[in-house]
């Protein structure tokens, strides 16, 4: 997502804040990713390897992109799930996924169109993933479209009368 070989502008402060909070995401991901590998084996560990290395790679174009210092990943993270199985393993990514969402929609409201279409991105992937991780866990998909996201995200209007 870059105009001639640049990464798309940071333009103010609340967009600069929007872009940490996705990276803040994606460390979490990238955190999250490496400690559920360690459960799966064969074609299982080998997805998650792949998109544990697609996490890195979004986490460093946003780390391109932020203005001023990137706010540094946390030695460690409180994961939603506990990884004890292949199938906990699985049902953590699609946790973690559903992470991403919220942050990349935060990200889709800056006033740069490279930076929409990075978020826009980075949300239709998270969501494809945390089905993806979902079936394979064999848990059911959430309501929400947008997991983890406010009512008021999904439906902004007002209500009558008020």
């Amino acid at each position: 997502m870059t105009v001639k070989g640049r990464p798309p502008a940071v333009g103010t402060r609340s967009d600069a804040e929007a872009v940490q909070r996705a990276l803040a995401a994606e460390h979490a991901a990238v955190y999250g990713y490496g400690v559920l590998g360690a459960r799966l084996a064969g074609t299982l560990r080998e997805i998650a390897k792949a998109v544990w290395e697609q996490h890195r790679d979004q986490r460093d174009r946003l780390i391109a992109v932020v203005s001023g210092t990137p706010v540094a990943a946390a030695p460690a993270y409180r994961l939603p799930v506990r990884p004890t199985s292949a199938r906990a393993a699985a049902q953590l990514a699609a946790a973690l996924e559903d992470g991403l969402v919220p942050a990349y929609v935060g990200l889709a409201g800056v006033s740069s169109p490279g930076l929409r279409a990075l978020a826009a991105d980075g949300a239709r992937r998270a969501v494809a993933r945390s089905a993806a991780w979902r079936t394979r866990a064999g848990v059911a998909m959430p309501a929400d479209a947008f997991p983890g996201l406010p009512d008021a995200a999904v439906d902004p209007r007002p209500e009558p009368g008020g």
